[in-house]
């Protein structure tokens, strides 16, 4: 259920042998003649292929499923990448506050890549984050101080989908006087994303519409913990994947990951994914962690809202698909049973239940 891909980002960090090259960070720094190299590898941990095999390319598959999932592969080709855009490194004092000691940004758009930074012999917290610039809905905030550092996305009611796979590392060095010495930071993702293939076989449906929620909102990099304040306030936005023929459509969306266990009882949870062998395998959960919500509307204008609850977690590095049809009441419906449905018909004009989901398993 895993693929790794490994990509070196290598950042040589020579202090030189000019006094005045080396003040630039410290002006008392004394010896600068040591070498001290740091390695970045970039390791994407995901079930993408395997996710996109089993659901969409089986053989019983059809040639639209073919299609959607080379359709999906596409879109999401930026999110589960092997490559790094751009790179935000920092390095904090690990005392008092952990104020910032140094900071660089670069564009580097390729697998490889080397820097010479002046910095003095001490004890740091090194952190890294890779592909923010062309995320516009996240931003690298608070950084002054070490555990306050976050990629914090923002504030709306309703969000578009993440358009960057994020990827973060965090590493203790003791940079030493007078010795060379290595440090290897590896790089892990901290969104994921999913999507819903819906089969419309005789539905004559006029538009259909489809949003997730309960995801974290903020990340902490130093500490690598999602927080959920405002996990079930904040809608994300799908975005359709469309292909030329057949009955069936899919929406996919891209977010940081579900909690562990039901929000009720939790409000931080660290779920960054490292190398483990089964890493996208998690125990039903006793309710729902995450929902889709569906919006069906008819041609004489009404709209049935369908609520499906997923009680399976959404980590880090994680794909998920979920096969779904439209009845001919416009809700949508499922097979998969770690999910419950609720449903509202005549949605925009009056409140009309049909088979609501058990209270138990619709909390979130």
């Amino acid at each position: 259920m895993k693929r790794n891909r490994y990509i070196r980002y290598i950042a040589t960090a020579m202090a030189v042998t000019s006094v005045a090259a080396c003040s630039l960070i410290d002006e008392d720094l004394d010896d600068c003649n040591n070498e001290y190299l740091i390695e970045y590898e970039l390791r994407l941990i995901t079930n993408l292929t395997t996710e996109l095999t089993t659901q969409l390319n089986t053989e019983l598959s059809t040639e639209v499923d073919t299609k959607l999932a080379t359709a999906l592969q596409e879109h999401l080709k930026d999110i589960f990448t092997d490559r790094a855009h751009d790179l935000d490194l920092s390095f904090f004092d690990v005392v008092g506050d952990s104020a910032i000691l140094h900071h660089m940004t670069d564009t580097i758009d390729a697998s490889q890549t080397s820097y010479t930074l002046f910095i003095p012999a001490r004890k740091y917290m090194h952190t890294a984050v890779a592909n923010v610039v062309n995320n516009k809905d996240i931003s690298v905030s608070n950084n002054e101080y070490c555990h306050k550092g976050s990629l914090k996305q923002v504030e709306k009611d309703t969000i578009d989908s993440h358009t960057t796979g994020l990827f973060t590392a965090r590493l203790p060095m003791d940079i030493l006087e007078g010795q060379d010495q290595t440090f290897n930071v590896h790089l892990y993702m901290a969104n994921c994303a999913m999507a819903i293939v819906i089969d419309t076989t005789g539905i004559n449906a006029s538009k259909i519409e489809i949003f997730t929620s309960g995801f974290a909102t903020d990340y902490y990099i130093a500490d690598s913990v999602y927080t959920y304040d405002r996990a079930n306030e904040t809608i994300v936005r799908t975005q359709e994947i469309k292909v030329d023929e057949g009955s069936k459509v899919c929406f996919c969306s891209v977010n940081y990951p579900s909690p562990e266990e039901p929000l009720g009882n939790v409000k931080r949870r660290t779920r960054s994914v490292i190398e483990t062998t089964e890493p996208f395998i998690s125990p039903e959960a006793d309710d729902a962690l995450w929902a889709i919500h569906c919006y069906v509307t008819a041609q004489d204008g009404s709209i049935a809202q369908t609520m499906l609850f997923v009680k399976s977690t959404l980590r880090a590095g994680q794909f998920k698909i979920i096969k779904a049809y439209i009845d001919p009441n416009g809700v949508v419906r499922t097979n998969d049973t770690e999910i419950a449905t609720s449903v509202v018909l005549q949605w925009e004009n009056g409140l009309v239940i049909d088979n609501p989901a058990p209270q138990r398993n619709a909390r979130y």
